[in-house]
């Protein structure tokens, strides 16, 4: 009965400091759940996890922890540099070796190349973690014509996940995660204008749309895949202190700085999705500190399913476009 009360007063907590969105999303709202559910470091080993945006920030901080608790670990970074010097951090600090792969994600050609011969060859795979993402100051295009935020949150990514998902499925315990943001709150997708060309460009909105649309598609997914396949999830990592957040939002960075999370406890719930079971992290929701959390909150940014099917079938037709 006791642990029963203290089980209900924790939930209680913790809607309170959902509802209360600062709270919630700052290092305040980590720390408090921490605690209150009493969070264990599960070991990984046996579990190949594949991590995009490896190199710095959250990304960085979820393949060390994965190192650490014996995960294998395949880093996929743009800069062949910076890959390899996280990589070599990460190997001393973890004592595990960590493989590092260069795939540039706004390049559907790149994704293309890496992810075919990833799928060809014999390595295992259980988790696909879709983290890389941009927040670019202003409107630029990749070499194929894409909107460069566009390119890199969503094109690439879908096409990752999709030329590796017969290795996922493979896997008796297969998943993907899609690292949303919580500015996705405050967008819905628009789907007459994807790439927001007929607006004026506004890095925070671009980014929350690409944000959303990560969130529909993992919906999407799920909703396609047969049960007893990968299950598909989307996550927010809170607000945390990286470099990418000081440099792309340096006013919010100012005002929040104190109370941010660190890049470490943004990746926490990305390196426990990883080990968790189906039945233990069910595909098809939105979660942040190990918990599913609501997918809108702001009137006028709910989506239909045909709207997911919809992106889903643009991403498609996209991704396999010929450059113009």
């Amino acid at each position: 009965m006791v642990a029963l009360i203290k089980g209900r007063a924790a939930d209680v907590v913790d809607t309170a400091l959902d509802l209360g969105i600062l709270p919630g999303f700052s290092a305040i709202g980590y720390r408090a759940r921490k605690r209150l559910f009493g969070w264990g470091a599960d070991r990984l080993e046996g579990r190949s996890v594949m991590v995009t945006g490896a190199n710095a920030g959250i990304g960085k901080a979820i393949a060390l922890e994965l190192s650490r608790r014996g995960a294998e670990v395949h880093m996929v970074c743009r800069n062949p540099e910076k890959g390899e010097a996280a990589r070599e951090e990460i190997a001393l600090e973890s004592g595990v070796e960590p493989e590092l792969h260069i795939c540039d994600l706004s390049s559907l050609a790149s994704v293309r190349e890496f992810g075919t011969a990833f799928a060809a060859g014999q390595e295992r795979l259980d988790v696909l973690i879709n983290n890389a993402g941009v927040l670019p100051p202003e409107r630029k295009y990749t070499d194929e014509g894409f909107e460069l935020t566009f390119a890199t949150n969503v094109l690439g990514p879908f096409l990752l996940t999709e030329l590796l998902l017969p290795k996922l499925r493979q896997s008796d315990n297969g998943r993907v995660v899609m690292m949303s943001s919580g500015g996705m709150y405050s967008s819905g997708f628009d789907l007459d204008d994807p790439q927001l060309e007929n607006r004026e460009f506004d890095g925070t909105k671009f980014y929350a749309q690409t944000k959303r649309a990560e969130v529909m598609l993992a919906d999407e997914w799920q909703e396609r895949e047969p049960e007893g396949g990968p299950v598909f999830c989307s996550m927010h990592p809170g607000w945390a202190d990286t470099e990418g957040v000081s440099e792309a939002l340096p006013t919010f960075n100012k005002l929040i700085g104190p109370i941010l999370r660190t890049a470490e406890e943004g990746g926490e719930t990305a390196v426990w999705l990883s080990g968790a079971t189906a039945e233990e992290a069910p595909g098809g929701e939105f979660y942040m500190d190990r918990r599913p959390r609501p997918k809108h909150r702001v009137p006028g940014t709910r989506e239909s399913a045909d709207d997911r099917r919809r992106l889903f079938e643009l991403c498609e037709e996209l991704a396999s476009a010929t450059p113009d």
